[in-house]
């Protein structure tokens, strides 16, 4: 572990020298990159500059414990907190999601339990949408096609972050996807029973332009007529579009916009994060096995989550988190189940599970 950290200090001398050039900066693009970099590895540095000097001073304490007895004294302290940088540099050391600092689109479906589906998705998009505002985050919605009830069938959102912001989108959205099951009494439930109905999450990071490349000939786009609720026309003109991606089969639909042009740029956007994360999982089996916990099918059993209404319970199945504040997740206070994930994931990666 450590003779990774002495290449990091040796990167960080270098980086910083660099950073002091003038010339570097003429050209802002590498200024940044470097910038970013410096940044990145400080913190570990920092600390294993302080492990260092606290070893140092444990040295010094024990040769001169039998000559003082305050040295003595020192001793278990100095172990204690050389025990402590040695446990964050390990954290630091985790290897970093490369794509925290992205924005991300993020999919909702509709699956069994037909109309009350429907509303449950609609409180998740809320859900998603509130917890992006206390995060300080933009939500654009893509697509969106509601139920009759006013319910949604499928809705498709992009969050932007802020990259001054403590924390991006994906780096907190990324455990969401998954399969959501529902427990309550529907509003379609004219005698008071608990019915159990999920819907589905999917979670992507958002790609520039510049990390997919699509060539336009793989590319078949149609256009139609835009619907609403029960199949009613909300749009007079062939507005909506859908793209199918031919290679893999992947095909994304777009109407909320009353301009084509517009549908066209959202799908494109969303078959972007779609592809990329297609070729992330493909490239790394890690990154696979994650993306296994998200939608195969919106089955029942299949649930990452269940939120219990009776008993305003929200479970996660995945690290047995158990809150009993239902009201308040679904109003967008999602921190304590998303902690409860990053910090298993974490563990996982340092192996101390």
């Amino acid at each position: 572990m450590f003779e990774q950290v002495e290449e990091l200090v040796r990167e960080h001398a270098e980086l910083e020298q660099r950073l002091a050039d003038p010339t570097i900066h003429a050209d802002q693009n590498q200024a940044r990159t470097l910038g970013k970099r410096y940044a990145e590895i400080g913190p570990i540095v920092s600390a294993y500059q302080q492990w260092r000097g606290v070893g140092d001073d444990l040295a010094t304490a024990r040769e001169l414990a039998d000559e003082d007895a305050s040295f003595a004294a020192e001793v278990p302290q100095l172990q204690q907190r050389r025990a402590e940088l040695e446990d964050q540099l390990r954290v630091l050391l985790v290897p970093k999601d490369p794509n925290d600092d992205k924005d991300v689109i993020l999919e909702v479906k509709a699956g069994e339990g037909g109309e009350e589906s429907a509303l449950f998705a609609r409180d998740l998009l809320r859900m998603y949408t509130r917890f992006a505002e206390r995060q300080g985050w933009k939500t654009e919605m893509l697509d969106e096609t509601e139920s009759d009830l006013g319910g949604v069938k499928d809705a498709t959102v992009a969050v932007r972050g802020r990259s001054s912001g403590a924390s991006m989108p994906w780096s907190r959205l990324k455990y969401e996807g998954g399969v959501h099951r529902v427990q309550r009494v529907p509003e379609t439930e004219s005698q008071g029973r608990i019915h159990t109905s999920a819907a589905g999450v999917l979670v992507f990071p958002e790609a520039e332009e510049v990390e997919v490349e699509i060539d336009p000939n793989d590319l078949r786009i149609d256009v139609y007529r835009s619907s609403g609720p029960g199949g009613q026309s909300v749009n007079t003109t062939d507005s909506a579009v859908r793209i199918t991606h031919e290679p893999t089969g992947i095909v994304v639909s777009c109407q909320n916009e009353k301009s084509q042009l517009q549908n066209k740029e959202s799908a494109m956007r969303i078959l972007r994060a779609r592809l990329l994360a297609k070729a992330q999982e493909e490239a790394d089996a890690a990154a696979s096995d994650a993306r296994r916990s998200q939608v195969r099918t919106v089955d029942r059993s299949e649930r990452v989550r269940t939120y219990n209404f009776p008993e305003n319970r929200i479970s996660d199945h995945r690290v047995n988190f158990k809150a009993y504040n239902l009201d308040q997740v679904l109003d967008g206070d999602l921190d304590a189940v998303v902690q409860a994930l990053a910090d298993a994931d974490s563990a996982a990666q340092l192996g101390t599970e």
